[in-house]
């Protein structure tokens, strides 16, 4: 029996985060690769998750979400950003970020539209615009700034652009774009008249003192942003996966038409959960940036002396890392080697650019436990001699 694949998925290979997972484990490493704290979120948060496993109902909630998660995310895009939203026509729960950016892409997509991606991307963008039948079209961003340029934009943009991912905080390369540069993709997105997929996933881990801006808040974009959350992440509880999507009614409406083909509703009690979590008090969003932000001075400062040039951070879990004075091998080569000659997993950076990729860049995850922090610096200073 010959049977043949969907020519989209077949030609992937397993992910660069579960190929270096496997690696580390293999090799007992210390695993500073895939995105996700080891320590468990706020105690509250989980003992509502409990409660209401045991006291509410396990049946379908409602398509869109549970009402009070709903009127949650209203109420927290209101506080946060002063964004005013129906939280019955403007909000939609999904199971996880993945899944809202799927159902966004493909409830907006057709066979023959382009779809501007901008590099180094998530890993999940290209496959999902793909198998949509889209035209991907490439706009690579260059370290150390990794700052977008009007004009590269612009030259990409055609009458088949249908939709520009966008992520902001950036994984991951840790960038959070500016407000001259959102506006500029702001005025581009209206003039041109496609929508924006504003993936802000880490929206709640910013650093510097500097504050998230979501795009759907500037002028024009309220009815051409797809904006894309994560409990997982505000929560440190990335195996949840509760995604939230925040737009206009009209775009929720069709998103909704894809959802409910794809998972139909999320876990009711990890709902109620999260809706309780988004109304914390504001020390715990504010802790959890010092939280991270102490994690990345840490780790950065001991990378620093051993020849890795750490690149800025302004948001995410995230450090990238140019390796150029300690090796001229590729990025999947080194970082294999850390792995099997250091005991340390890292994430390098190819995988998230579609064809060649000059640079010899690496990613570190600091949303670790300062002791796995420092047991990862500890046999990077053995392995190269300081």
């Amino acid at each position: 029996m010959n049977i043949i694949p969907n020519a989209t998925f077949a030609a992937l290979g397993t992910t660069v985060f579960t190929v270096m997972s496997a690696l580390a484990n293999e090799h007992n490493a210390v695993n500073l690769g895939q995105g996700f704290p080891d320590t468990d979120g706020p105690e509250d948060v989980r003992a509502v998750a409990a409660r209401a496993l045991m006291e509410a109902s396990n049946q379908y909630p409602p398509m869109r979400g549970l009402p009070a998660l709903r009127q949650a995310v209203a109420r927290h895009e209101a506080r946060f950003y002063g964004l005013e939203v129906d939280p019955d026509r403007g909000v939609l729960v999904t199971s996880g970020a993945t899944e809202a950016l799927t159902a966004s892409i493909m409830a907006f997509v057709n066979p023959g539209d382009e779809v501007i991606l901008i590099e180094p991307a998530y890993d999940s963008y290209l496959p999902i615009v793909r198998q949509a039948g889209a035209t991907p079209r490439f706009l690579r961003l260059e370290p150390p700034r990794w700052r977008l340029e009007e004009d590269r934009l612009a030259a990409l943009i055609t009458p088949k652009t249908k939709l520009l991912i966008l992520n902001t905080p950036h994984n991951p390369v840790g960038r959070v774009f500016s407000e001259e540069e959102l506006e500029m993709v702001s005025r581009l997105t209206c003039h041109h008249g496609f929508l924006v997929v504003s993936d802000e996933v880490y929206e709640h881990i910013v650093f510097d003192g500097k504050r998230h801006r979501p795009l759907i808040t500037f002028p024009g974009m309220g009815e051409r942003t797809l904006k894309i959350a994560s409990a997982g992440k505000t929560f440190s509880l990335t195996g949840w996966k509760v995604g939230m999507v925040t737009a206009a009614p009209a775009l929720i409406d069709q998103v909704a038409k894809v959802h409910q083909f794809l998972t139909f509703t999320t876990p009711p009690n990890l709902q109620a959960a999260v809706a309780y979590g988004l109304g914390k008090e504001d020390a715990y969003f504010d802790g959890l940036i010092a939280d991270m932000q102490a994690k990345r001075d840490r780790l950065s400062a001991g990378l620093a002396p051993l020849g890795f040039n750490v690149l800025p951070s302004e948001g995410t879990y995230f450090l990238t890392c140019d390796y150029a004075k300690l090796s001229s091998e590729d990025d999947v080569t080194f970082a294999k080697r850390l792995v099997v000659e250091v005991g340390v997993a890292t994430i390098p950076l190819s995988p998230f650019v579609e064809g060649g990729w000059p640079h010899r860049l690496i990613r570190f995850c600091f949303a670790k436990q300062d002791a796995v922090l420092e047991e990862g610096l500890a046999r990077l200073r053995r392995y190269f001699g300081t």
